[in-house]
């Protein structure tokens, strides 16, 4: 299985808005709206949430997940002295539960552990990706309404 990355560029827009939209299809599933009004609804929300991510987070890493030579999803990571933060990891629907995020999560972890740095994210109290999270080692570090702080700590070196 051969991950790769590269930098989101502007032509990767549609995509990331497809992409944002597959995890809001369960929500939208729910409304009584037509197309056109939940096309509206992504891309304001997409729009708010990517000039959050990239206004917030200037030095982030902006990356498409690719398999093969194929876009299958977005990884955003914020990297200082301490931490890494992934600020959000999403794959299209036909490439969840099939180990991709365990592997790209895994390959962070690896990163953190022999750089020094602490592993960090928020995730959604609902989000399947919890289990997840807390199997590969991560602690719940605040509680909100809607989403857990999460943290995994550097492994020490002996």
């Amino acid at each position: 299985m051969e991950i790769t990355y590269r930098p989101i560029s502007a032509s990767d827009l549609h995509f990331l808005k497809n992409l944002y939209r597959s995890t809001r299809e369960e929500e939208l599933d729910t409304t009584d709206w037509n197309e056109l009004q939940k096309e509206r609804f992504i891309e304001f929300q997409f729009n708010a949430q990517h000039s959050h991510y990239v206004n917030s987070f200037e030095r982030a890493d902006f990356l498409l997940i690719k398999l093969k030579k194929t876009d299958i999803g977005r990884l955003y990571l914020w990297k200082t002295d301490s931490q890494i933060r992934i600020l959000d990891i999403t794959l299209l629907e036909k490439y969840r539960r099939k180990e991709i995020g365990t592997k790209i999560i895994t390959a962070l972890i690896h990163e953190a552990n022999k750089t020094g740095k602490k592993l960090n994210l928020h995730v959604g109290k609902n989000n399947p990706a919890l289990k997840l999270y807390e199997r590969l080692g991560f602690k719940r570090k605040t509680d909100t309404d809607i989403d857990f702080f999460m943290e995994k700590l550097p492994e020490e070196k002996t």
